[in-house]
């Protein structure tokens, strides 16, 4: 698949004055919340009504979603509202059961898109559909599986397609549900810039008081638009309560968003250089990040040096790891005097933090 400009065709024959918006609940619960939400939601931004009908959850035991029946509700929804529709489709029945009831837009979840078995059977269910297709991104962070997902739907005929991105799970508690991995969409991006692209705070995030940061760093970065979980009764949802909002909330939200329109060479400029601008932010954020953990692990050795009395310099591993860093450093197109002040104050900070667990234990010792 090649990028062209025909990939965002769909997107730009809808002439939107503000970034695509498909909201609603996580999961259709009853026909009266689908229909509710749904109205609270016409005359906004929204352009696609979504709602969760089968919900493939990690654990059995959990609502699984409503299955059929709430595609009877989404038709209503249409009917009632005027407003376009969307779901999850993870195999060829639900992909049949979407068309047969006219859902005018199907994704395809983080759990699908790890197994191209799977990607291809929806992709041969759905040859040749002109509905819109959206792909959200692998649980791991694999670009060459994200995009693999989305070349077998082309392959398939599928004219209009985009991606979501929702964050990438791992085994460590960070202040997000799913680590965004900006640079994974940014190479995405670069790869196929008439790609559409789809933020999905919700699902990073795993909280509502984070989603307007999460939008608008998704923006900053040039981003088609967003996805966000939208209920009218947000705490008492039968699944993702955390990270889901009110229709009044989202208003507020699209309201808030600064949203910067390609008009002229000066904007585009300026469009160009928040950009960069945004990226730097994350990749300084994630050094912080990494730093912080550094010390972590030299607290650590702080303590098994102070188990067994050890001296906290020990010069011949840090020269080794300066001169493996200076050649790693050359690699990327650092100077060695960069290399060399960077690592200097890495390791005085990590020294800084093992004597201050070594001279702790001493302090106990003498008030012994």
């Amino acid at each position: 698949m090649e990028n062209s400009r025909e990939l965002r065709s769909w997107l730009d024959e809808m002439a939107l004055s503000h970034p695509l918006v498909i909201a609603g609940p996580c999961s259709a619960e009853t026909e009266e919340q689908v229909l509710r939400i749904a109205h609270e939601l016409k005359d906004t931004d929204v352009n696609y009504y979504r709602a969760g009908i089968w919900k493939p959850r990690t654990r059995p035991g959990n609502f699984e979603g409503v299955g059929a029946i709430g595609l009877k509700w989404l038709k209503k929804v249409k009917e009632e509202t005027g407003l376009k529709t969307a779901t999850e489709v993870a195999n060829k029945t639900h992909v049949d059961l979407a068309l047969e009831h006219d859902v005018d837009l199907l994704w395809i979840g983080a759990r699908s898109t790890v197994s191209p078995f799977i990607i291809q059977e929806i992709a041969d269910a759905l040859e040749g559909t002109d509905k819109i297709v959206l792909v959200k991104n692998p649980v791991n962070p694999d670009l060459s599986l994200w995009l693999g997902a989305v070349e077998r739907l082309h392959k398939a005929g599928i004219k209009k397609l985009g991606v979501i991105h929702r964050g990438f799970s791992t085994y460590e508690k960070t202040k997000y549900r799913n680590i965004p991995e900006w640079q994974l969409a940014i190479e995405l991006q670069t790869r196929f810039p008439d790609l559409p692209l789809i933020n999905d705070p919700s699902h990073i995030t795993g909280k509502r008081d984070m989603i307007f940061d999460v939008s608008q760093t998704a923006l900053d970065l040039n981003f088609d638009g967003l996805m966000i979980e939208t209920h009218h009764d947000p705490d008492n949802a039968w699944s993702d309560a955390a990270q889901q909002v009110t229709p009044q909330k989202l208003v507020q939200i699209m309201k808030d968003l600064r949203i910067r329109k390609e008009t002229d060479e000066e904007t585009e400029y300026k469009n160009s250089l928040s950009n960069c601008r945004a990226q730097i932010d994350i990749l300084d954020n994630q050094l912080i990040e990494t730093l912080g953990k550094r010390m972590k692990v030299a607290d650590q050795i702080g303590e098994l040096k102070k188990q067994r009395n050890v001296a906290v310099l020990q010069t011949n591993r840090w020269n080794a790891i300066l001169g493996k860093m200076i050649l790693e450093g050359e690699s990327k197109g650092l100077s060695e005097e960069f290399v060399l002040k960077m690592f200097k104050a890495i390791h005085q900070e990590s020294i800084n933090h093992q004597e201050k667990i070594v001279n702790a234990a001493k302090a106990e010792v003498v008030q012994k």
